[in-house]
């Protein structure tokens, strides 16, 4: 038998507690965007063109997608401090490929490594989260995850961009901040206490795969889909908004790359933080009519090559995206028996994160023929006449649900 509990008082007054698990969640996720606005540079280093960034950036999602389908439920039979020790490692070595960087096999392999560490992330670090509030702060811990989880993913452009405009040694850098940050975060997870005891023999270690319940299918399909449509905006945002304001709006600062790609991954995270006032059921349509509104400001910018606008744009964007993730998150997980739940949790991850990597692969794919300003707008078009559908078929048909809140 497998039980998940918090150490006793006395045991968690010596220790660090759910703030610093939320800290070493974050620091493992910032290793996943920190590429993001070297880009550019690495364009002009190895020479490649737009699609070939949007494929080097959907190779961390194939990564993340891998680790969801086959360890996804690890933790709960390893524990959760030798799986996120797995993760910090794979992002070390994912930092390792940046920093040896020659070309686009260590770039790809750099990816991968980081989408795999992404992957084990995802899950465990929120379970370890929330594992070791104390009781009546769940809901708190909660929170922190969300900010860990979206706050991580921000951090790492705004910290990469900073360091490769301002500091010395551009493509290395940033890397090397980040390893000497893992470092660190491997001695606090080291000091946390273990919340996953056997009390019989340990189950065997099994590829979770990909379940989604016969009765959770009516809410899983608009809910996953609104999802997807969330995080291609956010795909887009971290793969070319910032060749977008290098090339077609003249801003080559890297530093103000990584704020704009900050901006939407803060935003999203107020989007999360907002759906526990407004509730799940009410979230999800909402979370998409702000998203929809998000997305035609993205296109707008696109169109009056417009940084404000831009800008709006992440945060509207952001805070829907947001809003619809975790009141999606949150009626998943409610409708999914028990039993399944933590399988059918994650493949909605799986189709969140194919909508991270595929669409904006197309639009890498459109920006050599129609260039990357009118791709982006394609993209937008199409985006926003998905998540309408979806906000629309929400609206109808979660009006008679119980809130999952």
């Amino acid at each position: 038998m497998i039980s998940s509990d918090t150490q006793p008082r006395r045991q968690r007054g010596r220790r660090p507690g759910y703030k610093a698990a939320a800290g070493v969640f974050a620091v493992g996720m910032m290793g996943t965007t920190l590429p993001t606005p070297l880009y550019g540079l690495y364009r002009q280093q190895i020479g490649f063109s737009e699609l070939i960034v949007t494929v080097v950036f959907a190779a961390y999602a194939v990564g993340v997608i891998i680790a969801l389908l086959v360890a996804g439920g690890y933790s709960d039979v390893l524990g959760r401090r030798p799986v996120l020790m797995a993760a910090l490692g794979l992002a070390a070595l994912s930092a390792v490929c940046f920093l040896c960087e020659s070309g686009l096999p260590l770039l790809y392999a750099g990816r991968v490594l980081s989408g795999l560490s992404a992957g084990l992330l995802s899950g465990t670090g929120t379970a370890a989260v929330l594992d070791l509030a104390p009781p009546g702060r769940r809901g708190r811990a909660g929170l922190a995850a969300t900010a860990a989880n979206m706050g991580g993913l921000g951090l790492g452009p705004l910290v990469s961009g900073v360091l490769a405009e301002y500091a010395p040694w551009p493509l290395k850098l940033p890397f090397a901040v980040h390893l000497v940050l893992l470092a660190l975060a491997l001695v606090v997870l080291l000091l946390l206490p273990e919340t996953v005891h056997h009390t019989g023999p340990r189950p065997s270690l099994r590829p979770q795969g990909m379940t989604v319940p016969p009765e959770v299918r009516g809410i899983f399909a608009p809910c996953a889909l609104a999802a997807f449509a969330g995080f291609s905006m956010l795909g887009l945002f971290t793969a070319v908004t910032p060749a977008f304001l290098a090339r077609t709006l003249g801003e080559r600062n890297l530093a103000v790359a990584g704020a704009v790609v900050f901006t939407v991954f803060c935003a999203s995270t107020c989007g999360q933080m907002l759906m526990a006032p407004v509730g799940s059921r009410r979230s999800l349509p909402l979370g998409c009519a702000v998203l929809v509104a998000g997305l035609l400001l993205i296109g707008v910018s696109l169109y009056l090559k417009s940084l404000p606008v831009l800008l709006a744009g992440a945060v509207v964007g952001g805070v829907g995206q947001g809003l619809a993730f975790r009141g999606g998150l949150t009626e998943v997980g409610g409708a999914a028996p028990a039993e399944h739940r933590g399988a059918t949790i994650s493949a909605f991850f799986v189709v969140a994160y194919v909508g991270i990597s595929l669409p904006v692969v197309g639009v890498g794919a459109m920006a050599v023929t129609l260039g990357l300003r009118y791709a982006g707008m394609v993209f937008t078009g199409c985006a926003v006449l998905l998540v309408a559908a979806v906000g629309v078929h929400l609206a109808r048909n979660l009006a008679r649900r119980p809130d999952s809140r």
